[in-house]
């Protein structure tokens, strides 16, 4: 029987915290800065929590379902 892989693009797009919970990076802070306000640009460094209702399809991504 062969191995289940683990979705590679997922394996770097996401992270499992220690309490389980998974983290993604925020959109829209790669380019065009400049018009985008200095509290928008600094809420977008935290890391965002995946949503419960794509908790599940995520978790089949990286293989912890």
């Amino acid at each position: 029987m062969p191995k289940v892989k683990t979705n590679s693009s997922a394996k770097k797009r996401f992270k499992v915290t220690g309490t389980g919970k998974i983290t993604h990076q925020k959109s829209f802070k790669r380019h065009i800065l400049t018009k985008k306000s200095k509290k928008r640009k600094r809420n977008m460094r935290i890391d965002g929590l995946v949503a419960k209702p794509n908790m599940d399809f995520v978790k089949r991504l990286l293989r912890l379902k």
